[in-house]
């Protein structure tokens, strides 16, 4: 599952990136939650959660049906 998560990430980080943020994937719980790390501009900006849960766990959780929920850390 580790693998399929990196991979779905991978193709959510060219947009984080391009408003100068990222997100690093911190570690993938028994029973599916993805916890992150917004990073840069993510990691301060006022609509980071709704980044996190309408843009990063919303595709996550469509790439990869494992994934319960998506954290930051």
């Amino acid at each position: 599952m580790r693998e399929a998560v990196e991979k779905a990430l991978e193709k959510v980080r060219p947009m984080l990136q391009a408003d100068g943020g990222d997100v690093e994937l911190v570690e993938i719980t028994e029973d599916g939650v993805v916890k992150v790390r917004l990073q840069g501009a993510c990691g301060c900006c006022p609509m980071s959660m709704m980044t996190l849960k309408m843009g990063i766990e919303r595709y996550l959780k469509r790439e990869v049906p494992e994934v319960s929920e998506v954290v930051a850390v």
